[in-house]
């Protein structure tokens, strides 16, 4: 502010000079903050889905760095083949950079400054195959939760009428054979009802059993699968999900693979991994 009382706004240097944009992903309305090799700001701009690429391709080369969420492999896959430098940086990792209120130019500046860190940690970009791969594995967990939720609906609502079986899916055939028992004691009302369930559950038996023999046939075809194999585990599931050789650590395979185990430490504004949650596909394996 002058002595005149007018408030001048910083002047923001060319927006060639960005040697570091952070980009804040979106479904339609994306924001970029830029920043030169001193940190100094550059630029801040949104910029709409359909002009993210025709304003990258007219920059020269820089770092562009963004969370890792759903879709952020597909734009980093995009902005690489423009010639920029893709950074991928877990949302744990970003928050404590965030300096404000939670908004779209406050979450860029953050993933902007996040990416200049020089102890800052990356997530290795997925090509297509590698996603394409992942899809059957996210799959089979999905149709494996519904199976638990219809498995848990069914032994309850049987419960209130006396029935019950032995933990795991394969007792929950006895439990469905009352269903056509007229004489088990179970209101027609109910049974009806129940069969709904009990088909529910008898259609995931065989999609999950699908998804099964597509994974084995993919893990025949796979050789460093093949050398993981005599890892003992139900099925190839879990060969796959460890074959993860070209990274350097543990750490960095389990961004690879999922952060929804990072979570904000209370402490010192560190990032820390939530016990457990980081190894919960090689749980789902046999791990």
């Amino acid at each position: 502010m002058c002595q005149g009382g007018a408030h001048h706004p910083q002047q923001e240097a060319p927006v060639s000079e960005a040697h570091t944009i952070g980009l804040d992903l979106a479904k339609h309305v994306f924001q970029a903050h830029g920043a030169d090799a001193s940190g100094r700001v550059v630029f801040r701009k949104r910029l709409r889905r359909e002009g993210v690429l025709e304003f990258f391709a007219g920059k020269p080369p820089c770092v562009v760095a963004m969370e890792v969420c759903s879709s952020a492999h597909h734009w980093a896959r995009a902005l690489a083949e423009l010639g920029h430098t893709v950074r991928l940086i877990p949302p744990a990792y970003v928050k404590p950079f965030v300096k404000r209120q939670k908004n779209d130019a406050a979450d860029a500046e953050a993933i902007c400054e996040a990416a200049q860190r020089p102890t800052m940690r990356f997530v290795a970009l997925k090509s297509e195959a590698v996603q394409a791969n992942a899809v059957v594995f996210r799959a089979r967990d999905l149709l494996m939760r519904q199976r638990t939720q219809t498995i848990n609906a069914l032994r309850g609502h049987l419960a209130e009428y006396g029935m019950v079986a032995a933990k795991g899916p394969a007792q929950v055939r006895k439990l469905v054979k009352h269903l056509e028992d007229a004489g088990s004691g179970v209101p027609e009302a109910a049974r009806q009802m129940l069969r709904v369930l009990a088909e529910m559950w008898n259609v995931l038996e065989k999609q999950i059993a699908l998804l099964d023999r597509e994974i084995s046939r993919r893990a025949r075809e796979q050789e460093d699968i093949q050398r993981l194999t005599p890892i003992r585990a139900r099925g190839s599931a879990r060969p796959q999900q460890r074959c993860k050789s070209r990274y350097s650590t543990c750490r960095t395979v389990s961004d690879h693979c999922t952060t929804d185990g990072l979570v904000q430490s209370a402490s010192a504004g560190r990032a820390a991994v939530k016990p457990g949650a980081s190894g919960a596909p090689l749980r789902g394996c046999g791990a």
